[in-house]
């Protein structure tokens, strides 16, 4: 039981739960209700397969860097439980796995974006950017961004601008989150040599890209209302969710109350945005 559990930990399936929702949370909205369980099932088993394949890779690749972190020095591969080579080969059979999923379930512009992240996020973030330039999870980040699209795809066989939009929502809304925790473990990425935006640009400075990101955010969230896919309610929720994602963000607060507020709301926003839009064909 041990050993499996070891071997779901690379998966990092709290995280992967958060992105099968935003991809299922499009579906029913884009199909105006009445999305096909075929399709659902497929988004939902072939996402998890794309996402964790591709973070038991990234397990496999940083294994020294979790090494060096007190946050993840505790996982398996630093602590040799299980072998390095089985992370890789299990991240690669996933990710080929997810890919015929969605391509049998679904269809093939679906499985071709869930491929897509998955090597964004692997090739681009985990390989190039994260131990290089402190805009790493700005341009990684995309990766995390493509499930709204594989979920509208699967759903619509298409993609138009509310499917834009909320990639849109993910990829602004990502930096704010991710800074938020990296300023929580800024000693830990400073002792790993990791060059993430609070540890090399300091806090005021990450503040006030988080500002920015916030705005963004909270901006490209309202573009369902006016492409028609989503009715007031939903516009009502995308304002008050964003005032609130900009006002922590513009809270005068130091250190961890402040990043710690905004690394809690971040979580809640995207899940009630998502939610609201999802349940949106049913409200008057």
């Amino acid at each position: 039981m041990n050993r499996l559990r070891d071997y779901l930990s690379l998966l990092k399936l709290r995280v992967v739960v958060l992105l099968d929702a935003t991809s299922v949370g499009v579906m029913i909205p884009a199909a105006h209700g009445h999305p096909s369980l075929p399709a659902i099932a497929a988004v939902l088993i072939g996402g998890t397969f794309a996402a964790g394949g591709a973070h038991a890779i990234n397990c496999w690749f940083d294994r020294d860097i979790d090494a060096a972190m007190n946050r993840t020095r505790r996982r398996p591969l630093p602590e040799g439980r299980i072998p390095a080579w089985h992370a890789l080969v299990l991240g690669v059979t996933l990710v080929a796995l997810a890919f015929a999923v969605l391509w049998i379930g679904a269809n093939l512009l679906a499985a071709s974006l869930a491929l897509g992240g998955a090597l964004v996020y692997v090739f681009v973030y985990t390989m190039w950017l994260k131990r290089k330039t402190p805009q790493n999870i700005v341009i990684g980040g995309a990766a995390g961004a493509v499930p709204p699209l594989v979920g509208w795809a699967a759903a619509t066989g298409t993609l138009d601008l509310t499917a834009v939009a909320f990639f849109a929502v993910i990829f602004f809304w990502t930096p704010p989150h991710f800074w938020a925790l990296a300023q929580l473990l800024k000693a830990d990425y400073a002792r790993a040599h990791i060059p993430m935006l609070p540890v090399v640009a300091g806090e005021a400075s990450a503040k006030r890209q988080t500002i920015v990101y916030a705005v963004l955010t909270a901006a490209v969230s309202l573009i369902p209302f006016f492409t028609g896919s989503a009715g007031a309610v939903y516009l009502a929720a995308a304002v008050v969710l964003g005032i609130g994602l900009v006002g922590i963000a513009l809270l005068d607060l130091g250190g961890r109350r402040w990043t710690r507020r905004l690394w809690t709301y971040s979580m809640v926003y995207v899940a009630l945005l998502f939610l609201v839009f999802a349940v949106s064909p049913f409200i008057p």
